[in-house]
């Protein structure tokens, strides 16, 4: 094969997506004129489950006229709890940092092989889960409850039943974010993070759970925009586009001889720096195989010929493409096959009871109560008021959304004498004098949270809250680590996120309707002290 025939394959390196819940004209003509290696989702793609199967489905019909030896790769980041896309009519499981707190490694087991039945019966045939990074910094602004927690065996050890439990059902797993993206303190969708640890630390911490789960027989591996100047010596240079991260210290030190793709290449770690074009081509010689370019059409094609580009200077080697390309068919032979497509539906088992059950019991077993100075559990006939809060804070892997259901919602199931109160996104100081007015007629006040920071409302808000004297019962619905900010709260609950069957076991918990058994995976330090 010479590099003529090589370049036609160019695009089987290449993962792309689009607006819209139907397959554009753009995407029929990547598919047919450049032979993409497949497409990523994203909620803004997805409607109901019939209307996802049409779309899946079209793309493998274009692919099978295209001639393709085997179906795309269709894709997407169903890690579950905060950064899930399907919707309507599917299962909202835990996420990662939920199922840790159970301490039940089945849970990680079970939940992902009903999102993987899930998966299948939707054609996606590629779930970006699960998680390994091992979120030690309460800061982190874009991990947190990803992770299944911050000690590296627990995460090394739910990380290998949950990718056991997706291949299970059939479905190709992604290891991420690698070499580790749990104690950064910046968003890589926004900017490059450092993490700056030693390579014993990064051994004995970030790495452990990548490496068990290579071990167990890992499908694909995301690397991290991240710099690690303790492999790689260049400065600046994310593990995406780093040789020594890729080849060196995943493929040749770690063994692994499976696909690497990248995060998406248009995220400001690497659009703002080398460029999304140039990244392609950096990557595929660091000893990445996929490239993900997630949104831009323009950008697209403009990656697919800086890449040929690159392979006829000569700046890209046939051999490291042909390599690539013997990995990714590796894969798809055991994954994928035109009679294993569904094309039609057969939702046996999406948003089943079963599925359901399993979700609450899950729930059940996650919802922590951290704190509880004789206040729990309220009585249905005390006065209540509850704060919800706006969403004003996103990780960027999330899709911008709104609650619609609230904490306060999932109370008013209970007991007749709640009332809520929803924070406004222009929150200021005459509403907070209002506010805080109307809560005196309470006799016990609960504060929903969504990771607080330094210079968040809700500071403020909680001291003048507990100068009224009035019991308060904080409610953690995304970031466990919020407790930091109110040391004094006299009862304090862990959600893990906002998931109405989460706020609704949390509820019950409150009013003793539920026993709820979570641990906390992460350390919370107030003062010194829990």
């Amino acid at each position: 094969m010479g590099k003529s025939d090589i370049s036609t394959q160019v695009g089987q390196l290449m993962i792309v997506g689009f607006k819209g819940k139907t397959v554009p004209e753009s995407i029929i003509q990547l598919i047919h004129e450049n032979r993409i290696g497949g497409i990523i989702l994203f909620s803004h793609n997805i409607g109901s489950p019939n209307e996802l199967l049409d779309l899946t489905s079209t793309l493998q019909l274009e692919a099978k006229k295209a001639g393709y030896l085997y179906p795309l790769l269709i894709c997407l980041d169903q890690e579950n709890g905060v950064v899930r896309r399907l919707g309507n009519g599917t299962t909202a499981f835990p996420g990662a940092m939920a199922i840790g707190a159970t301490r039940n490694i089945e849970n990680a087991f079970n939940v992902s092989f009903a999102t993987g039945q899930e998966l299948k019966e939707l054609g996606v045939n590629w779930n970006l889960a699960p998680v390994l990074d091992v979120n030690n910094n309460p800061d982190n602004p874009v991990i947190g409850v990803r992770s299944f927690g911050e000690d590296p065996r627990l995460v090394a050890e739910f990380g290998k039943k949950s990718m056991k439990g997706l291949q299970r059902a059939g479905i190709i797993t992604t290891l991420k974010h690698f070499p580790g993206h749990g104690d950064s303190n910046v968003d890589s969708h926004l900017a490059l993070p450092v993490i700056s640890h030693n390579r014993k630390r990064l051994n004995e911490v970030e790495l452990v759970p990548f490496i068990e789960c290579i071990n167990e027989g890992a499908d694909t591996i995301m690397s991290a925009h991240v710099y690690f100047p303790a492999i790689e010596d260049r400065e600046n240079v994310p593990a995406t586009l780093s040789k020594k991260v890729i080849n060196g210290l995943l493929r040749e030190e770690l063994g692994f001889d499976g696909v690497v793709t990248t995060d998406c290449m248009e995220m400001k770690a690497i659009s703002e720096t080398i460029g999304t074009e140039k990244g392609a081509v950096e990557a595929l010689n660091a000893g990445v195989d996929l490239v993900m370019v997630s949104h831009t059409l323009d950008v697209q094609i403009s990656t697919i010929k800086e890449i040929k580009r690159a392979l006829a200077e000569g700046v890209l080697k046939e051999e490291t493409i042909k390599a690539s390309l013997d990995r990714l068919n590796k894969l798809k032979e055991k994954y994928l096959s035109w009679e294993t497509t569904p094309f039609h539906a057969t939702f046996a088992t999406l948003g089943s009871e079963k599925h359901r059950q399993l979700a609450e019991k899950v729930f059940q077993e996650s919802v922590t109560i951290v704190k509880n100075e004789s206040l729990l559990p309220l009585k249905t006939n005390q006065k209540i008021l509850v704060i919800n809060p706006v969403n004003h804070y996103i990780y960027g892997v999330e899709d911008t959304k709104e609650i619609k259901a609230t904490l306060s919602d999932a109370m008013k199931e209970i007991s007749d004498h709640v009332e809520g109160y929803d924070i406004s996104e222009t929150f200021n100081i005459t509403e907070m004098k209002l506010l805080i007015e109307r809560a005196k007629k309470f006799e016990v006040i609960v504060i929903g949270t969504l990771s607080v920071s330094s210079k968040s409302y809700e500071i403020d808000l909680y001291e003048k809250l507990l100068k009224l004297g009035i019991p308060v019962v904080g409610v953690a619905m995304r970031n466990p680590y919020d407790l930091r900010y109110f040391p004094k709260v006299a009862a304090y609950l862990a959600t893990y996120e906002f998931t109405y069957l989460a706020l609704r076991t949390a509820a019950k918990a409150i009013f003793g309707k539920s026993l709820v058994s979570g641990d906390l995976p992460v350390t919370l330090t107030v003062n010194g002290t829990l």
